[in-house]
């Protein structure tokens, strides 16, 4: 097996946005209102004196994110029930640029576009938001897999709202035990996997995180009452019994019961303590190769990793026969 760390073809400049991503610089208010009024409400200036808008309010944020993707990605309609995760998209949006890449590195740098690419979305929430940032740079194919039958719900009306049936699937894994086994079927093959996995080990330990970001941003202010999380989410979406590391051993070890049907898995992990341990296990589960690939957004340092059990003539033969014609 082949542990690679981040290199300098996979891994943005630190404390940067991937450069492919649309998020570059200040937000345009003036645009993002244009394109969703509704935001002028929750627009502020900041202690620079610069628009901004109360990440506190998740309001506030819920709209800020359907302005952002009107604006930037063309979604004529994005909502999400109450108290379910809404999601920092240009984060996200790194996720996706940084599997393009992966996959580019496997294709003579070109990356593989179109619906041949095919996608399975571990996880995808009321938000449905890797299927439509990667659907609309990229062209990719997704399946978008949840527990959750309201997310499910949530995500149908997205999709349908936006005329993207074509272009994303959704499917409910059906065993909350189980992550790939049940959901993958004997005759399907996958390009990409990927995955944000619940972060928490219980309710507990989320809300605690979630005071303490409050704290060292200065903004725990003892008279305004502040949401518990600030992006929501539901219990699925935030914490699971052994937290962060215990669902990901758990999706690396069924990821190695469907090697075959996949060329690349991914995912990302919040806490780098993980990380030796992941790529312990997936040296003594038989992957081939391994990727850590560094992401930045602002202060915030993140990664994902991402690894195939497929050795490189194989991956040659997958891209012959599944990647033809799907070239930048």
């Amino acid at each position: 097996m082949t542990i690679m760390s981040s290199t300098s073809r996979l891994t943005p400049p630190k404390a940067a946005l991937h450069p492919r991503n649309r998020h570059q610089g200040r937000y345009d208010f003036p645009a993002l209102i244009k394109n969703c009024p509704e935001l002028a409400q929750f627009v502020i200036l900041n202690p620079y004196g610069k628009q901004s808008i109360d990440f506190a309010n998740p309001e506030a944020v819920r709209v800020f994110n359907r302005a952002l993707l009107g604006h930037l990605y063309g979604i004529r309609h994005w909502d999400i029930p109450p108290g379910y995760l809404c999601p920092p998209v240009p984060g996200r949006a790194d996720y996706v640029h940084g599997l393009a890449d992966v996959l580019a590195a496997d294709n003579e740098g070109q990356i593989p576009r179109g619906r041949r690419i095919r996608v399975l979305d571990i996880g995808t929430g009321a938000n449905c938001i890797y299927p439509l940032l990667g659907q609309h740079d990229y062209g990719w194919h997704f399946t978008g897999t949840d527990i959750d039958a309201t997310a499910l719900r949530s995500a149908a009306t997205i999709i349908k709202a936006n005329r993207l049936d074509q272009a994303i699937a959704l499917r409910q894994q059906a065993d909350p035990r189980h992550i790939f086994q049940g959901l993958i079927q004997a005759d399907e093959r996958f390009d990409l996997t990927l995955c944000n996995p619940p972060f928490h080990a219980s309710e507990e330990e989320a809300s605690r995180g979630s005071q303490r970001k409050w704290r060292n941003l200065g903004k725990l202010d003892p008279k305004r009452k502040l949401p518990v999380l600030n992006f929501g989410g539901q219990a699925a979406e935030l914490y699971c019994h052994g937290g962060e590391a215990a669902f990901i051993a758990r999706l690396a070890s069924e990821s190695a019961l469907c090697a075959g049907q996949v060329c690349w898995f991914s995912s990302l992990v919040s806490k780098a303590a993980n990380l030796p341990t992941l790529q312990r296990q997936l040296k003594q589960l038989g992957a081939c190769e391994v990727n850590t690939i560094a992401m930045a957004q602002g202060q915030k340092q993140s990664r994902f990793v991402a690894w195939t059990f497929l050795g490189e003539e194989q991956r040659l033969a997958w891209r012959r026969e599944r990647w033809q014609n799907a070239g930048a």
